[in-house]
């Protein structure tokens, strides 16, 4: 009836008597995305396509431009405005505030943000590494250094050149850590900086971003160093880490947390202090060489891959040429580091350690 041509448009101002008319019961925080989107196009009009894809909590291509041509904002103040929240949505809020660049995303993610799925990757992988150091820690009666133990190098989670034909090493050795002091620092920046990223980014995304990075650690250290056994998680960390810090340094006016700069700055001490223990830990043997390349490592994927996972909060990845080309280049260097692997230790003759 309101729209006799089925163009798929009506007027801001039918839809407006229709909503009050009919009392329909609609989020006022999307009716206010709604009619500042259709603000933006030409005839100022309501698309039913977006009404439908906004009800339904779906960012469609058109709302993405609109955003990021700035062309129109919201007509309420920002979201830190907000009065009388509870205190999961005062959380909710700070995550907003501390991960998103842009006041049109944070107040997105506040009003469709759900509890459900949680965020259980980064609080699994922390729980798991505790559990696992606990349990080496009891069987051993050593709780520092425990890379020193000849049963502790013994363990299947250990990544040890001499034992690389067992793939699942080159991702294990994260569950395995020095001492109270490595496990500590790891675990604090995991849930400070983890789990915020994956309320707003998702699992999929923020625990691709983690994995790739501990298993870049471990086989950048394989090729550099081809005689380093390896434990401790800080290839994913420093991924996740140096992604958010990439992303706020590229945002930093527009990021609205609090003592931005020196949170930063503190930051980085904290992920940089852990290293110089065993951020990512090699025998004693070895020396410190391989700890470097494997959070080098880990901080290239976080700030190519990573930066790009979290610069694309309303988009879907499949869509932007830039990720799969990153896709691409990482792909090339895990099959060369496979090959690498399986040829290169007897080309080269390397002198493995004993297992």
């Amino acid at each position: 009836q309101l729209d006799p041509e089925n163009t798929g448009f009506i007027g801001v101002e039918t839809f407006a008597s229709l909503v009050h008319s009919h009392e329909l019961p609609l989020d006022p925080a999307k009716l206010d995305m709604l009619v500042a989107l259709a603000q933006g196009n030409d005839e100022g009009q309501v698309c039913y396509q977006e009404l439908v894809d906004l009800i339904s909590s779906k960012r469609s291509s058109s709302f993405k431009r609109a955003i990021a041509n700035g062309q129109r904002a919201l007509p309420r103040d920002v979201l830190l405005d907000e009065t009388g929240l509870g205190f999961y949505k005062r959380f909710v809020r700070y995550v907003a505030y501390e991960i998103l660049p842009c006041e049109m995303d944070r107040r997105w993610y506040f009003y469709q943000h759900r509890t459900c799925p949680p965020p259980v990757f980064m609080a699994a992988v922390t729980l798991t590494q505790i559990i696992v150091f606990l349990c080496y820690g009891a069987r051993l009666n050593k709780w520092v250094l425990q890379t020193y133990h000849p049963e502790y190098m013994k363990s299947p989670l250990v990544y040890h050149p001499g034992h690389r034909a067992r793939a699942w090493r080159f991702l294990t050795y994260m569950f395995m850590h020095v001492g109270l002091e490595q496990l500590g620092f790891n675990a604090l920046l995991q849930l400070m900086i983890g789990v915020p990223l994956e309320m707003v980014h998702g699992i999929l995304r923020i625990s691709f971003l983690y994995l790739a990075g501990v298993l870049a650690g471990s086989l950048t250290v394989s090729i550099t160093d081809m005689r380093a056994p390896l434990v401790g998680g800080s290839g994913g960390v420093y991924a996740l880490c140096s992604a958010h810090l990439a992303n706020v340094v590229m945002n930093w006016a527009g990021m609205r947390c609090p003592y931005k700069l020196l949170r930063m700055v503190l930051a980085l001490v904290c992920s940089e202090y852990p290293s110089r223990g065993g951020g990512v830990c090699v025998v004693p043997i070895v020396g410190g060489v391989p700890s470097f390349m494997a959070r080098l490592a880990g901080a290239i994927v976080g700030i190519s891959m990573g930066l790009t996972i979290l610069r694309s909060y309303e988009e879907s990845l499949q869509d932007q040429c830039g990720w799969w080309v990153l896709l691409l280049s990482y792909g090339t260097f895990l099959l060369f580091a496979v090959f690498w692997n399986i040829f290169a230790y007897d080309l080269l003759g390397a002198q493995i350690p004993p297992p």
